[in-house]
C-alpha cells in the first residue's frame, strides 16, 4: 500500500482523512494523529507526512522530525513479531543481561522477528521482563519468549 512514493490509493487516502479529521480538534494533535496512523498500518509511512503537515499547517520537516525523534514510531512495516526485552536495572539484577543475550542469539536468524531493548516494562518485581507482540512476560526466560514467537 505504501511501497512506492506518489499519491495514496483512494482507500488509503480516505482512511487517512478520517484519522486526520478525528484528531484535528485536539489540542496538540500531531502525536495522537501519528499514533493513530501507526495503529492503523503498523508504522508511519513516508507518504502520510505531507497530508498530515498540510492538515496541521506545519512543514513536512516538522512532522518528519517528530517521527524520527520518538523511538516508538516505526518508519517501516514491522516484522511479524516484536520482542522487547527490559534492560533497566531491576531486570539486570535478575539476570537480564544473560537473558537478553540468550534470546537475541536464539532469534538472530529469524528475519520475521525484531528484538528490541526497552527501558522498563513496569514489572520490576518480576524481572527479567519481556514483551512479545504486546504481551507482557514477567520472570521471563528464553524458552518462554521463544515459544511465544514460535506459535
Amino acid at each position: 500500500m505504501f511501497d512506492t512514493p506518489g499519491p495514496l490509493s483512494a482507500q488509503t487516502q480516505s482512511r487517512l482523512d478520517e484519522i486526520i479529521a478525528a484528531h484535528l480538534p485536539l489540542e496538540g494533535p500531531l502525536l495522537p494523529m501519528l499514533h493513530a496512523v501507526q495503529a492503523e498500518w503498523g508504522y508511519v509511512p513516508e507518504a502520510v507526512l505531507v497530508p498530515i503537515a498540510q492538515a496541521l499547517n506545519i512543514g513536512r520537516a516538522e512532522v518528519h522530525g517528530v517521527v524520527t525523534f520518538y523511538h516508538d514510531f516505526r518508519r517501516e512495516a514491522p516484522p511479524a513479531h516484536v520482542v522487547k526485552i527490559c534492560r533497566a536495572e531491576a531486570c539486570q539484577a535478575q539476570g537480564g543481561r544473560e537473558f537478553a543475550a540468550e534470546v537475541t542469539q536464539l532469534l538472530a536468524a529469524r528475519a520475521d522477528i525484531a528484538v528490541e531493548d526497552i527501558y522498563c516494562l513496569g514489572l520490576c518485581a518480576c524481572g527479567p521482563a519481556a514483551m512479545v507482540d504486546g504481551e507482557l512476560i514477567g520472570r521471563a526466560d528464553a524458552a518462554t519468549v521463544c515459544g511465544k514467537v514460535a506459535s
